[in-house]
């Protein structure tokens, strides 16, 4: 675990490392992922059907979620973090010589999602587990600050030159998903620091009840039973709402080049988010930020049902993600922050579902929702929803209580 003899942020070596890792994984992934929806409309014809096969894809990684968690917190998660990204390059890598080939399928493409998202399911919490031994605990909300700039560059890119990529060859953004996590596998290999507290005492315990002993911490701490169950509503309604505007542009023959920028919209107002990021976590109470966070969501939520149009959407996207990046840094950080080192994997693979489930569920309700009532019907039908857990988690008094980060030593000691 870091502690006060740990270098500076820009100065520790392993948290450079893992951040140059994190950056090449997360930005390749993220042109892949952009290629995924065109790809599955190409070979299905059938919004509905691309839909269904990335939600079959992402099942992968809400299946081993939770062992995924014990895992990390039994096995060295340098280690971890190099296989998982180095089976998930190979099998982006598989398909890309399936695709030039010409024998590209539905069942191919679901496959290689398959084993990338359950690949995932490990790097992920490793990754968060990770930081929480080289980082120390009053530069966290920086380092959470900086990871959503990161995910804001990865926004930014992936459309333009996603889109890009793709009127190359259909496969080509495959390829660069391959090249980001083999860099992320170099790099995770030159950490030297340990990355994991006591593995003997970890491994003493049974697995299963190792299982039972995260699920019970995380449901025992309030605030994260709330983003296990209404922020999980956030994700899979916010969402379900991009992939239903991402498949109507599709099938109404939009060009890739644009349906990239909405992407680079969603980015720009990431990164501006992200340079605020750091200084609204140090002056602002988290629980705040929340309520404000969704409260901006809502509203572009509203103005893209009201207008369904291209441009209205790039508008409306870039306001959207502006307080997005403070009050994911915020809520990570001080998930980081209060959790003992040895339930880091655990909380952050139990945690993660509020993310997972939407991989599953978005794709889903997305497609059907096009094709059932219409991208406007749609659009109003996941306002109103979200409209309603926004209500939820604006009355849940333990969301409000979440302070500065000098105030979270107290949280620590009331959890443990």
């Amino acid at each position: 675990m870091a502690d006060e003899t740990t270098p500076g942020l820009w100065h520790n070596r392993s948290y450079r490392l893992l951040l140059t890792g994190k950056v090449a994984e997360t930005v390749g992934g993220g042109i892949g992922s952009f290629a995924v929806p065109l790809v599955a409309f190409h070979v299905t014809g059938n919004v509905v059907q691309a839909g269904v096969i990335a939600a079959v894809g992402q099942a992968g990684s809400v299946l081993t979620a939770l062992p995924a968690g014990v895992v990390v917190d039994r096995v060295d998660r340098r280690r971890i973090i190099m296989a998982a990204a180095l089976v998930a390059g190979v099998a982006w890598a598989g398909l890309v010589v399936v695709g030039l080939s010409g024998g590209l399928t539905a069942v191919h493409l679901a496959a290689v999602l398959f084993v990338s998202s359950t690949a995932g399911a490990l790097l992920d919490p490793a990754d968060t587990a990770a930081l929480h031994a080289v980082v120390r605990k009053d530069e966290m909300g920086q380092a959470m600050a900086v990871a959503q700039g990161r995910d804001a560059v990865a926004g930014l890119v992936a459309g333009p030159v996603g889109g890009l990529l793709y009127g190359m060859g259909h496969v080509v953004p495959f390829l660069v998903a391959a090249v980001g996590r083999l860099i992320a596998c170099g790099t995770a290999a030159l950490v030297r620091e340990p990355l994991n507290g006591d593995l003997g005492a970890a491994r003493a315990q049974h697995p299963v009840r190792a299982l039972r002993e995260g699920l019970r911490y995380v449901w025992g701490v309030p605030v994260f039973r709330v983003l296990l169950t209404l922020f999980t509503l956030v994700n899979v309604l916010l969402n379900g709402a991009m992939v239903a505007i991402t498949l109507d542009l599709v099938r109404t023959g939009t060009a890739p080049v644009l349906i990239g920028l909405v992407n680079t919209a969603v980015g720009v107002g990431v990164v501006l988010g992200a340079l605020l990021a750091g200084r609204l976590v140090r002056t602002v109470r988290v629980g705040v930020l929340n309520v404000l966070a969704l409260g901006v969501v809502l509203a572009a939520m509203a103005v893209m049902a009201a207008l369904h149009t291209y441009w209205g959407y790039l508008g409306a996207l870039l306001v959207m993600m502006m307080f997005a990046p403070a009050l994911n840094a915020g809520m990570v950080a001080y998930q980081v922050a209060i959790t003992p080192a040895q339930m880091q994997g655990r909380a952050a693979s139990v945690l993660g579902l509020t993310g997972l489930l939407a991989t599953v569920v978005s794709p889903l309700l997305g497609g059907l929702a096009l094709g059932a009532v219409g991208i406007a019907g749609a659009l109003w039908w996941f306002t109103g929803a979200f409209a309603v857990v926004t209500v939820a988690i604006a009355a849940v008094r333990p969301i409000w209580r979440i302070g500065l980060p000098d105030t979270w030593a107290a949280d620590v000691a009331a959890v443990r």
